[in-house]
């Protein structure tokens, strides 16, 4: 198979991203199979390296493949799904149904499928490449291009105290990428983490297949943060590093308060604690910003990470990191990385932010989410009434949902994908068994026809699963 030619009619990893499709669909055992290798598809197809992981990056992102560490990639099992309640694992499960064709994907999490800026995107990389032929593009900027490295360092600076500089920001091919580094980087391994929760499930993985212990933190029924149980826990356990959301926490939805990033940012001063602060959502709540919990820290115990696939679309997998430290070995282990990304789809992204389309486009995608929510709300009240309590989501694309009474989600879970219905169970989001009673809906859609139905599938579900 040869790409080189297709690109004056396609980009390459299209059709990378075609053929890696088809193969993905011969699977068809309830064993996991192992794809070739990027090197392996790289002399396959005679294409570079970096468009294999580009292509491998966005069908990760859509619960196609998964990736092990030191191993490579595998295509999720079709029959997955099939087996009976309560063997397997549970996100497995999750991703395998998703890739079912007609079932209907309740338990994303993608705001930007309301309005992304991949076509755009498109369009400034076809404009990019007349003005940076093949020939002339770098590839050994092992951390990303410059362009873009600066664009966000002046995206996060906000006072001569609280800057950041391109040299300080890294660019991975995805979020997973980055956060492997980050935790190798810091030698987190056996050392002890507090995150808040519900977290979400790619970091407590990561963590936890890491050999990171970790230590949640729940948020309270009203919407605060238990300062005494984070003081304590500063006190008493051996944590040197806390991951929390910059201002609003999901999928559970709260918001930080003035007065709880000021308590939680001296907390974290005195007794000497780093903060790694989850950006993820940072751009994307309906309201103007409250202000974020970096903008409280000692800036020089503070790391912040991020993607740009949930404000602008899959065309922009990619993840990224700000750190002021560590420099010199962040750089090392992005280099063994061998992130070959691309320079021009990083230049694309790079000028949204100088333009400031991409302001315009967060403007719409806001308040696209903001209506969504509204309209969700609304058929949750009409379909699950009394059997379920929800505060209405302030950012994001999800409701954080629990259930009255006593239930078996893991039950509620298996009768709605008999019906091709996938939800995301409230434990997903914790390994200590927290949010037993919970679980997390989707709210963007593009006017989905089954949705009701979907619903009331939902409701009899919690009804049949309620224990006692």
């Amino acid at each position: 198979m040869m790409l080189r030619g297709e690109r004056q009619a396609d980009f390459a990893y299209q059709a990378v991203y075609r053929y890696m499709i088809n193969l993905i669909n011969e699977v068809s055992t309830d064993a996991r199979v192992k794809l070739p290798s990027l090197r392996q598809l790289a002399g396959r197809l005679n294409v570079s390296i970096s468009t294999i992981q580009y292509a491998y990056s966005l069908l990760e992102k859509e619960g196609r493949v998964y990736s092990v560490a030191k191993s490579g990639y595998y295509a999720w099992p079709l029959l997955e799904s099939a087996r009976p309640l309560g063997s397997g694992d549970l996100l497995d499960r999750l991703y395998a149904a998703g890739r079912h064709p007609g079932t209907m994907v309740l338990s994303a999490d993608e705001p930007a499928l309301l309005a992304s800026l991949d076509d755009t995107l498109m369009r400034l990389e076809r404009e990019l490449v007349r003005q940076y032929p093949r020939h002339l593009q770098p590839w050994s900027q092992s951390c990303g291009v410059w362009e873009l490295r600066a664009a966000l360092a002046a995206r996060y600076t906000s006072s001569p105290s609280r800057c950041w500089h391109a040299d300080d920001v890294f660019v991975g091919a995805d979020l997973r990428g980055v956060l492997d580094i980050l935790i190798e980087t810091l030698g987190l391994r056996g050392t002890t983490v507090i995150v808040e929760s519900p977290c979400d499930w790619l970091i407590l993985r990561l963590f936890q297949d890491a050999g990171v212990r970790i230590v949640e933190l729940p948020w309270m029924q009203d919407g605060s943060l238990d300062r005494a149980a984070l003081e304590q826990y500063l006190r008493d356990e051996p944590i040197h590093l806390a991951l929390f959301s910059s201002a609003v926490s999901l999928p559970s939805g709260v918001a930080w308060t003035c007065e709880d990033r000021i308590a939680v940012a001296q907390l974290l001063d005195h007794y000497g604690c780093w903060l790694l602060e989850n950006d993820t959502f940072g751009e994307l709540g309906f309201m103007a910003p409250r202000g974020t919990l970096r903008e409280r820290v000692n800036p020089e115990r503070l790391m912040v990470f991020s993607s740009f696939d949930k404000m602008l679309g899959s065309e922009a997998p990619y993840g990224y990191l700000l750190s002021r430290h560590l420099n010199s070995e962040l750089q090392r282990q992005f280099l063994l990385r061998s992130f070959r990304l691309s320079s021009i789809r990083q230049r694309a992204i790079a000028r949204l932010y100088q333009s400031g389309r991409i302001d315009q486009h967060l403007h719409t995608l806001r308040k696209r989410l903001h209506e969504q929510s509204l309209q969700m709300g609304q058929r949750l009240v009409q379909h699950l009434g009394e059997q379920v309590t929800f505060q209405m989501p302030v950012a994001g694309a999800t409701f954080w949902l629990e259930a009255n009474r006593v239930v078996d989600m893991r039950q509620v879970f298996q009768r709605l994908l008999a019906q091709q219905v996938v939800i995301a169970p409230g434990e997903l989001f914790s390994l200590g068994g927290l949010h037993r009673q919970h679980l997390r809906l989707s709210h963007a859609f593009h006017g989905q026809p089954d949705l009701d139905v979907a619903l009331a599938a939902l409701s009899d579900a919690l009804r049949q699963a309620q224990i006692g």
